[in-house]
């Protein structure tokens, strides 16, 4: 078992371990005094293992309810958020109690700002069940929901109470939710450490979360609300999440994102934006990996989407750059050229 602290606009620890899930009311117990605590989860996740967090809070001492919402991204918007909302208040929770957080990226999006926007805010915490989500998404209090016009659109930056990774829950995800985890992890490999591709090509879980772990913690200590340096952990989303959105959520996120990057580094290899063209060794490790990393939509359908980045300010974008295989930089283009920009990479 690892503790990570993780120092923003809050502090609070990220526990990393072997079957730790069973110990959540002890740990829950060193951050938050007694309350009532609503586990929201998902229709999958709640099958497998809402009953072990279940029992192991009542027995802490803390009164437990359940919130389930189907399982995928498309259960990511309004319409969800507002029956959660509705749900808390139903059953009665108030600014004392906290709300957790018990799935992948999608339950974690949603339960968060759930909870940073319930009564003006309420204590959650963070029980990521898939690779994906341990490797990036249940750190650094990004959360959020969908809208029709694009992913991740709705959000506010809420820090968690706690983050508590099993890595026993990866022994029940498929192949295809291991590639997932493996396609966000490599984004890791590519904008701070390339060493970590052998870990990731070896399935050394615990080896690639604890160092995605560092490597993220240190973005979010440096530049918390994504102003600035933190915007490189969206390497391969300006494309990726557009490609996700236009598959309607029927290609996962990493299998997305594995498109996105390979697009982005030939892009701005090709826009002479770095020397070294990174995106055939991308394209190997993916395929090795099991990916295909074909794009299939247009420029022009990928831009519509892309124009709605959260990367963008004013009349420009941020465009993460592999300087090499590692090391990433940011830098700004025009939004009149970021059509072209994509064009050059789908070549």
């Amino acid at each position: 078992m690892k503790r990570f602290t993780i120092s923003a606009s809050s502090t609070y620890d990220v526990i990393t371990g072997y079957d730790t899930i069973k110990d959540i009311g002890k740990y829950t117990g060193e951050v938050l005094d007694p309350c009532r605590l609503c586990i929201i989860t998902d229709s999958t996740v709640n099958n497998l293992y809402s009953q072990v967090v279940l029992t192991s809070l009542i027995e802490s001492g803390f009164q437990t309810s359940k919130i389930v919402f189907p399982s995928g991204e498309h259960s990511k918007n309004l319409s969800t958020y507002t029956n959660i909302l509705e749900a808390l208040a139903d059953e009665g929770i108030t600014r004392s109690d906290a709300v957790v957080a018990l799935g992948g990226g999608a339950v974690g999006d949603i339960a968060g700002f759930a909870a940073a926007t319930y009564m003006r805010g309420i204590r959650y915490i963070q029980i990521p069940t898939t690779y994906e989500a341990a490797v990036d998404a249940a750190y650094g209090g990004e959360t959020g929901l969908n809208l029709m016009s694009g992913k991740n659109l709705v959000g506010a930056f809420w820090q968690p109470s706690l983050v508590l990774c099993d890595y026993k829950f990866f022994e029940t995800l498929s192949d295809l939710k291991i590639k997932d985890g493996a396609a966000e992890a490599v984004k890791f490999a590519v904008i701070s450490e390339s060493s970590l591709a052998d870990h990731i090509l070896k399935n050394d879980y615990e080896y690639v979360v604890e160092r995605c772990i560092s490597i993220k913690k240190s973005l979010i200590e440096a530049d918390e609300k994504c102003y600035g340096l933190r915007q490189i952990l969206g390497f391969g989303h300006t494309v990726g999440q557009a490609v996700e959105k236009l598959s309607s959520y029927s290609l996962p996120h990493g299998h997305a994102v594995a498109i996105g990057m390979v697009v982005e580094s030939r892009a701005a290899f090709k826009a002479g934006l770095t020397k070294t063209d990174i995106s055939v060794e991308l394209t190997d490790i993916f395929k090795r990996l099991g990916f295909d990393t074909s794009c299939h939509y247009s420029a022009d359908e990928i831009y519509n989407l892309a124009v709605m980045d959260k990367k963008i300010f004013g009349d420009k974008i941020s465009v993460i750059v592999p300087e090499k295989f590692g090391k990433c930089s940011l830098h700004k283009i025009s939004i009149s050229n970021l059509r072209e920009y994509i064009r050059e990479g789908l070549k």
